[in-house]
Formats: C-alpha cells, sequence, structure tokens
C-alpha cells in the first residue's frame, strides 16, 4: 500500500474532527477529498502531514508507521502539502521561496556557511539551476526576481506548489488550489495538477470546486462531520445519495 490511513481520528476536547477514517491513496493518480466546510478535511491533511498528532489510529506509508513523525521527517520520506492560504515568505522573491523547499535535501550546515565551503557553493547552484526548473514547469519562468507579495492570487498558489515540488516528494496534497481564482486560472492550474502527476507525482486534494474535482479525480473520498461518507469514483460519488444530501442538501452534483 501506498499510503493509508487505518481508523484516523483527532478530538479536540469534546469536538471530533476526524473520526476513525480509513482511506488510502491510490500512487499514481488524483486523489480528491470533498466535503461542507468543517468536514475535517484539512484537519486529516494535518494529521497525514504531521502538523497534528492524531488522538488514535495509524498513517502508514509504504509500510512504515508515520504516525508520530514531525512534519520536517514526514517531508524528507516524499510527502509535501500546501495550504488553504499561500504560507510564502511575502517579502522574498519567487526564487528564494523555492529555494527554501531545496534545502530540505541539501547536506551543507552552519560550518559550510560560515566558511563559504566548496559543498556550500556547489549546493546552492545546483538549488538553483532545480528552482529554475521547477519555476518553468509550474509556469512562471522570468518571474524568479519579483517580490511575492505583489503577484497575483493566482501566481501564488503556483509559487507554493513550486515550492511542494522543490522538495522532490513522491506525493503532494494539495489544500484547495483553485481557492480564491477564477474559472480560467482554475482551468489553468487543473492542468498544473495532471501535469504533476504525468511526472510520476501522486496528487491528493481537497477542493470545492466541484466541476473541477469531477473533471480531475480518479478517486474522491467525502467526509461530513469528521466521518467518511462515500468513497469511490467520480461518477459513484455523483449518483451517491447519500452524498447528495449531506454535502448539497438534496441537489444534484454537477
Amino acid at each position: 500500500m501506498f499510503l493509508e490511513t487505518r481508523q484516523l481520528t483527532k478530538q479536540f476536547g469534546g469536538l471530533v474532527a476526524v473520526d476513525h477514517v480509513n482511506f488510502s491513496v491510490e500512487k499514481g493518480k488524483i486523489n480528491a477529498i470533498i466535503g461542507p466546510n468543517g468536514a475535517g478535511k484539512s484537519t486529516f491533511f494535518n494529521l497525514i502531514s504531521g502538523f497534528y498528532p492524531p488522538s488514535s489510529g495509524q498513517v502508514m506509508f509504504k509500510g512504515q508507521d508515520i504516525t508520530r513523525l514531525p512534519p520536517n521527517k514526514i517531508a524528507k520520506l516524499g510527502i509535501a502539502r500546501t495550504f488553504q492560504t499561500t504560507h510564502l515568505f511575502e517579502q522574498a522573491n519567487v526564487l528564494d521561496n523555492v529555494l527554501i523547499g531545496f534545502r530540505l535535501r541539501t547536506k551543507s550546515n552552519l560550518i559550510d556557511a560560515l566558511f563559504l565551503t566548496k559543498r556550500l557553493k556547489r549546493e546552492e547552484e545546483q538549488s538553483k539551476e532545480k528552482a529554475f526548473e521547477v519555476l518553468k514547469f509550474v509556469g512562471l519562468t522570468n518571474m524568479e526576481n519579483k517580490i511575492v507579495a505583489n503577484i497575483s492570487q493566482e501566481e501564488k498558489k503556483r509559487v507554493a506548489i513550486a515550492l511542494a515540488l522543490a522538495t522532490e516528494p513522491e506525493i503532494i496534497f494539495l489544500d484547495e488550489p483553485a481557492a480564491g481564482i477564477n474559472p480560467e486560472e482554475t482551468e489553468g492550474l487543473a492542468n498544473l495538477i495532471e501535469k504533476i502527476v504525468q511526472h510520476n507525482i501522486t496528487v491528493c486534494l481537497i477542493e470545492h470546486k466541484m466541476k473541477m474535482v469531477m473533471n480531475l479525480a480518479h478517486k474522491i473520498m467525502v467526509l461530513n462531520h469528521g466521518k467518511k461518507i462515500a468513497e469511490g469514483t467520480p461518477e459513484e460519488i455523483q449518483n451517491n445519495e447519500t452524498v447528495i444530501k449531506a454535502y448539497l442538501g438534496g441537489s444534484a452534483i454537477a
């Protein structure tokens, strides 16, 4: 099994945000998680990526129990994520933001920095070359020197994805990548997500834009009040009465 959760649960006091969820991510596919606001979707991502410790249950990645590992160790294993609101250094330029991701894989340390060693210089050059490649991949060619605070919301989304890709992941979790952008930009990001999977990186995303999810995803899980209420293909989810009632109040998913 590539990545799976087993009875994953998170309680905040008396609130059960994630309630005994079993889910497996299909390798090489676009997996999606949908559900109403407050369904536990982002909390579920936070449990997998190590930002929250679970109350009970397990997260398994390629046969290894990663349930209690901190975020940096989980990232080193090949699991990256983005957030609902872009967590970027707004006053730094685009290139410097992406370079942060490559630091996860470099070996130079404080001593190298103090003495400007050959290893430091070599790794900096290699990281810059890779950063330019990633920026080209996400459609941000010639934007490396722009200050993040001055670029559009859609461009910030692409920088966040570039930063995640810079960690050289096997799987990337995208938390509402299309939030706050227009339909044309949404289509562009959907194309980028497909491109990521074509380059052998598995994707799992949370998204409220149903048209995008139904067109992109190979597999969908639906959460409601922290519980998994359905799982299947887009067609199966669109025709699931429990999902229609819980998620859309009785109207069809389109």
